[in-house]
């Protein structure tokens, strides 16, 4: 089998000024020789006639030509973050594999250069750990990894995914810890350097379809299919993800959430005793044991409430209100309403705020619990399930973590390499969005999700040249997005992290 080698990269173009119009993809195989060769699609040049005066030619470049020249910013708010480097420490990998005894352990720095390749390969599209075959050569990306331009390559998909089935179980809680104090530390950096008087955390659950014959993967009564049932919980200011937590498909919402959300209030609380602290979910958590232990910990809460036959007789005088005027009008009606309710299995009653709508849809209610002190009118009320609608934004953030980040592709067999493959993914969230929350960004990247990062923040084409003294990247003079490119130096160069530790 042929082995992994140093590409020749002697002759390398050293012209200044702009790179060319036409970027062309080069493909390499490596051979003991240690010699780059060209694949055969590719060693004839290929010319194309639609412009019958100036014929285009198409041929490989032997230079190193990157295609991420934007991954730069993000590798620098990295670096200056420590980011990588703390996430390392919190991977127990075991000295000796027993099944890879011929190999030697990683070293520290080895094991934060193979997880910054895997972090920053997400950001930039790459989510398959066998997207890195070829992207080992991949001059900046080679760099942001610590590595000069014409170094050997660096970790491909067998050695990377070695590392994530390897990883110590008794790790994952290190791991989730970290997510916590980082977003901490975010929490702090935008208000001044200290924890708000009052923040928010929206709990809540996503579907992971299984990819093949994954362990704990079993039939969903509501999703459909065989899927893993993930956990978020995030904070809607700072849209930092503090927890992502895989769990079986076949569990129910609530199923250890009280346990999760306290791991997130503790360390909170921690830093600032005197935290007020509002927890939000949908109704598969306005269960007694979540409404129980927030009292419990002094924490207000909003939940919603599935409608049952005593619910929609207490609330039927107010559903008539709302369907008597949007008959004869056909606009729609909102009502709303609060009420002292004791079901079953509640020991004290609690506040239920009832909101009756009527629209084209038909009519329609919706029930939400909550322990805020002083709901007596409707108006409050209405303000109370306002501030609870909110809570959908969260569902935003798992839609850039899911579908954006492809945090999706548990492809793996061993379900703790899913677990280590979900946080993975949860960082490289985080990482962006430390990047892009900033009042001085550029409003489309302040905002945009994960592809519109990549369209116009990333893939930006360039030329690597190494000379003794610095590494220049020559981006393109034409890039249409490269306005947006130095806002986000300008974002990266002065980042400030306000560490707390990782314990």
């Amino acid at each position: 089998m042929a082995k992994s080698s140093t590409p020749n990269y002697s002759r390398i173009n050293q012209r200044d000024g702009p790179l060319y119009d036409i970027i062309v993809v080069q493909t390499i195989n490596y051979t003991k020789a240690r010699r780059p060769r060209m694949s055969r699609q590719m060693v004839q040049p290929l010319h194309f006639g639609f412009l019958p005066d100036s014929p285009v030619l198409v041929q490989p470049h032997e230079g190193p030509i990157s295609s991420d020249a934007g991954l730069l910013p993000i590798a620098e708010v990295d670096r200056r973050w420590d980011y990588t480097a703390r996430m390392a420490n919190c991977l127990d990998i075991p000295a000796v594999d027993p099944h890879q005894t011929h190999r030697k352990p990683l070293t520290p720095q080895e094991r934060c250069q193979r997880l910054r390749q895997r972090l920053l390969g997400l950001i930039a599209g790459y989510e398959d750990c066998n997207d890195h075959d070829t992207l080992r050569t991949e001059p900046i990306v080679k760099r942001v990894v610590a590595r000069l331009p014409e170094d050997k390559p660096w970790a491909s998909q067998p050695t990377l995914s070695r590392v994530e089935n390897s990883l110590a179980p008794a790790s994952r809680l290190k791991r989730i810890d970290f997510l916590i104090a980082t977003g901490i530390e975010r929490l702090k950096a935008e208000n001044g350097g200290q924890l708000p008087d009052s923040i928010t955390l929206d709990l809540d659950a996503t579907d992971d379809p299984a990819h093949g014959q994954q362990q704990r993967v079993l039939l969903h009564g509501f999703y459909g299919p065989y899927p893993y049932d993930p956990r978020v919980i995030s904070e809607p200011t700072s849209q930092h993800v503090f927890l992502a937590w895989l769990r079986p498909g076949t569990v129910h919402a609530s199923l250890a959430a009280d346990e999760d959300g306290m791991r997130g209030v503790s360390a909170l609380r921690k830093e600032r005793p005197d935290l007020r602290i509002h927890i939000r979910g949908d109704a598969a958590l306005g269960v007694p044991s979540m409404d129980t232990v927030c009292e419990a910990n002094n924490l207000t809460y909003t939940f919603g409430f599935s409608t049952n036959n005593r619910l929609r007789t207490t609330t039927e005088p107010l559903m008539a209100q709302t369907v008597q005027p949007y008959t004869p009008t056909g606009l729609k009606q909102r009502l709303f309403t609060c009420f002292e309710d004791q079901a079953d299995r509640w020991e004290p009653s609690r506040t239920v705020v009832a909101q009756a709508e009527c629209r084209a849809g038909g009519a329609h209610l919706r029930c939400v619990v909550t322990h805020l002190p002083q709901v007596h009118s409707d108006q409050q009320a209405q303000g109370i399930d306002d501030d609870s609608v909110q809570r959908g934004k969260s569902e935003q953030r798992m839609d850039e973590l899911k579908n954006g980040l492809c945090a999706d592709r548990l492809s793996c067999h061993r379900v703790m390499a899913h677990v280590f493959r979900l946080l993975l993914h949860t960082a490289s969230f985080d990482l962006l969005n430390a990047i892009r929350r900033h009042a001085d960004m550029p409003e489309v990247l302040r905002v945009g999700p994960p592809p519109t990062w990549r369209t116009q923040g990333i893939k930006g084409a360039a030329t690597v040249v190494q000379t003794a003294r610095r590494i220049v990247a020559n981006v393109a003079a034409h890039w249409p997005w490269w306005p947006l490119d130095p806002a986000a130096s300008r974002r990266a160069l002065p980042f400030v992290a306000l560490p707390i530790g990782v314990t």
